[in-house]
């Protein structure tokens, strides 16, 4: 296994709760805000970013919150979430700087990471 460093690959990850709507920027928005994850994922789509992936929680709680479980059913609107963008820490300080305002109240954690190859040399 050799391991190849990419010191420009990092990972963003955004937690906050079930309850986070997005901006109220169009019209449609300012009846019914679209929830903050699933806008973070498709103008992270729309910003080419390299991979999003919104995870699933299953239990966990956000700084200062209760012990959250999931329930296919019915979710405490602090349920926690966390999204994880994938690309050069330059296009990912980007987006970041670009959508500051929606992540006022979202924790991020910027994490180098090294790849692997798991092919024989």
């Amino acid at each position: 296994m050799s391991n190849v460093s990419m010191p420009d690959l990092v990972a963003v990850r955004l937690y906050f709760p079930a309850s986070a709507r997005a901006s109220r920027s169009r019209f449609w928005h300012h009846l019914s805000a679209p929830a903050l994850a699933h806008h973070l994922l498709k103008v992270a789509r729309q910003a080419g970013i390299e991979q999003a992936i919104l995870h699933h929680v299953d239990a966990g709680y956000l700084k200062g919150q209760r012990l959250s479980h999931h329930h296919p059913e019915a979710s405490a609107m602090e349920h926690p979430q966390c999204l994880e963008l994938v690309d050069q820490r330059s296009t990912l300080e980007s987006f970041l700087t670009e959508h500051a305002a929606e992540l006022r109240q979202v924790r991020v954690l910027m994490l180098a990471c090294d790849t692997l190859s798991l092919a024989p040399a």
